[in-house]
């Protein structure tokens, strides 16, 4: 199997930042988010699901999942989100699995926000942690999302905390500062993490330094 480097990071922290430098070197990117969407994409047995269980009010009026709708729904009734996660975190993790078994690269970068959450470190050779201080989360969240803070704050709530993620990593890219006061550093650190895990990638060991 391919070399397998999990990314994750909270909400806000620019995961999909580092991810699209590491596409620009040619890396495969396997991201949860995507694959959470073409599970429930229209017309999928999934989504058909949902709308018998939530109404036709989480459907958009061109018939695909209203993503917001849904959030609004779930988010502090117990009951509906472990039904929904129930759903649908096994057919994302296989869809997921079958990717990651697919590729041929030296390695893959696989991009999951609950990476530690739902116990997928098990299947990572390598664990690249983007970290921001919460402040910085919110703030970016807030601004990109357009929820009010006390939305954020519970999405925040429901993943692992700062020093939980830290204590997983093996390698963990700083990204509190804004993207024009620190891409050139980024990109430093995205190129030495790339020629490592390259390395790692040919001789299918866990070989890199902690970065």
């Amino acid at each position: 199997m391919t070399y397998i480097v999990g990314l994750t990071g909270g909400i806000g922290s620019g995961k999909s930042t580092i991810a699209a430098m590491f596409a620009e070197r040619g890396v495969p990117i396997i991201d949860a988010d995507i694959v959470a969407r073409e599970v429930v994409a229209k017309g999928s047995p999934l989504l058909a699901k949902i709308v018998d269980y939530f109404g036709r009010q989480v459907l958009t009026a061109s018939g695909e999942l209203d993503r917001t709708a849904l959030r609004r729904l779930v988010f502090g009734d117990k009951s509906k989100t472990e039904w929904l996660n129930q759903l649908l975190h096994p057919a994302i993790r296989e869809r997921m699995l079958q990717q990651l078994q697919q590729q041929t690269a030296l390695y893959v970068l696989w991009v999951v926000p609950l990476l530690i959450e739902n116990n997928l470190t098990e299947y990572c050779h390598r664990v690249l942690v983007v970290d921001v201080s919460e402040s910085t989360q919110l703030q970016r969240a807030v601004r990109r999302d357009k929820n009010n803070e006390q939305q954020i704050k519970k999405i925040m709530l429901a993943q692992a905390g700062r020093e939980q993620r830290l204590a997983k990593a093996d390698d963990v890219i700083n990204n509190d500062r804004t993207l024009d006061e620190a891409e050139a550093d980024l990109r430093r650190q995205v190129e030495k993490l790339h020629q490592c895990y390259s390395a790692a990638g040919k001789q299918h060991e866990k070989e890199c330094k902690k970065q």
